[in-house]
């Protein structure tokens, strides 16, 4: 596994797009990866695969950087994989994925989001059999397996590979002659399947399939290995499904127009998040403002439940970064003066409620709340659409050590004074799950970062050891 840096925000934020068997599969990809930029702004690559010919452009930046002289519509061939990244460390070119592997079966191309927990170990095994890695991403340790397997089929040989690890993975593998998606038995991150004419694509987040008119057709399950080829589709099992989905995928991650179940959008959900937080921590206000983008669903529902104005008080940037995913501290400081400015105008003189999605460091509140008092606000009551975050995430957040999160070190009363608020509030954990289940039940979703509770075996020790 990658040396993990915690002050790069997140750990492993990854989005992936694949078509199969479309004329302009390198365009379609290129609009797909658009799409899905939010899910990675550090780098950006394409693999195209035509008549047996991989053609790879890939680079360190945006999609827009990376493809700025239309380079995608170059990659010819009817199959292709994208993929867009936060990189742990300092990404070098060498990490950007799709990585592409020759083996004594053909030509792969892989592209991954997550991170697997036993990677470590498993390279450490394999380097003293003599396997030489060329990078430090999770992914070649899966190609070194399937390289290694007593299989020559590449199902079978990837089956066997997945069998051996453990984590969070959504992955997509390009051969010569077909597109294979893969999801981990615990389902952390999302995989969806869709179709544009006769081609199936498979994407992070389902808003990729509006911006090139694809049908939705379902996710990929836990556990579960879909293979297009051929003009066919079929399903295999790589694993016995325990569904845990990450939690925070609903309130931070994905796209507000994106959907993670059949049939109930982010937006929904982050809207019930608001309301349950209201019926849990209610205050008198004159007015509920959001923190752009990802928070502004659940200050609306916020508003909604209490009976309160609902104001645009906060402005973003929309040239900066997510604050969240931002490398160095001093950076992230300075981002946020970049990122957001105040409309005066509305707050001043006015008592306001400052709904935020989650508060991991405590460092944007307090800069956040700082702006809000510069420009009049008469007071200040902040509200958590989230639970405490209080234990280290190892499936694809940078939050890999307890050392990082306030909440080790302060009281939620010591947080509120070092963010300067006059009052904070987080939602519960039971709300949380309320608010996206509809019950009490939390089956089937990951929450390890709110309860310690964790879906997978965790070897604390050589997590910690390389957190370090």
């Amino acid at each position: 596994m990658p040396d993990v840096q915690l002050t790069k925000g997140l750990h492993e934020a990854c989005g992936v797009f694949g078509i199969y068997g479309h004329p302009h599969a390198g365009e379609l990809v290129y609009y797909g990866l658009h799409a899905l930029q939010h899910r990675g702004q550090e780098s950006a690559g394409i693999v195209a695969v035509d008549q047996g010919k991989f053609t790879t452009h890939k680079g360190m930046g945006l999609v827009t950087d990376v493809f700025r002289n239309g380079d995608a519509f170059d990659l010819s061939g009817e199959s292709a994989v994208g993929h867009v990244m936060y990189a742990n460390g300092s990404p070098t070119i060498t990490e950007v994925q799709p990585l592409v592997f020759k083996y004594r079966a053909g030509t792969i191309a892989l592209a991954h989001n997550g991170a697997l927990v036993n990677a470590a170990q498993i390279r450490r095994s394999l380097e003293l059999q003599g396997s030489i890695f060329q990078t430090n991403s999770d992914i070649e340790v899966i190609a070194h397996l399937i390289a290694r397997s007593p299989h020559d089929d590449l199902v079978s040989a990837l089956r066997h590979a997945l069998g051996v690890i453990e984590g969070s993975y959504a992955l997509l593998v390009l051969a010569e002659n077909k597109l294979i998606a893969c999801l981990d038995p615990q389902g952390l991150r999302p995989l969806a399947l869709g179709k544009v004419g006769g081609s199936y694509c498979f994407a992070s987040e389902t808003c990729a399939f509006d911006l090139i008119e694809a049908e939705y057709i379902r996710h990929v399950e836990p556990g579960e290995m879909v293979v297009v080829g051929q003009d066919q589709l079929r399903s295999l099992k790589i694993g016995e499904p325990s569904p845990a989905f990450c939690s925070f995928e609903y309130i931070y991650f994905a796209r507000p127009d994106s959907n993670l179940t059949s049939n109930t959008s982010v937006h929904q959900i982050r809207r019930k998040l608001g309301k349950q937080l209201a019926a849990e921590s209610p205050v008198e206000a004159d007015l509920v403002l959001g923190v752009p983008d990802s928070s502004l669903s659940a200050a609306i529902g916020y508003a909604e439940a209490l009976s309160i104005p609902f104001e645009m008080g906060l402005v973003k940037n929309r040239y900066v970064g997510r604050t969240f995913i931002q490398g160095k501290q001093e950076s992230r400081t300075r981002d946020v003066k970049l990122k957001l400015s105040v409309v005066r105008k509305v707050v001043e003189g006015k008592t306001v409620v400052m709904v935020d999605d989650s508060l991991i460091r405590g460092t944007t509140s307090r800069r956040i709340v700082r702006l809000l008092r510069d420009a009049g606000v008469k007071a200040v009551h902040v509200r958590i659409s989230s639970p405490p975050v209080a234990h280290p995430c190892f499936y694809g957040i940078d939050i890999s050590s307890h050392d990082e999160l306030i909440v080790t070190h302060k009281s939620v009363a010591e947080i509120q004074s070092y963010i300067g608020a006059d009052s904070l509030e987080f939602l519960t954990i039971d709300g949380l799950v309320r608010a996206i289940r509809g019950t009490n039940d939390n089956h089937g979703l990951c929450l390890a970062c709110f309860n310690g509770k964790y879906p997978t075996t965790i070897d604390f020790q050589t997590e910690e050891a390389q957190n370090e």
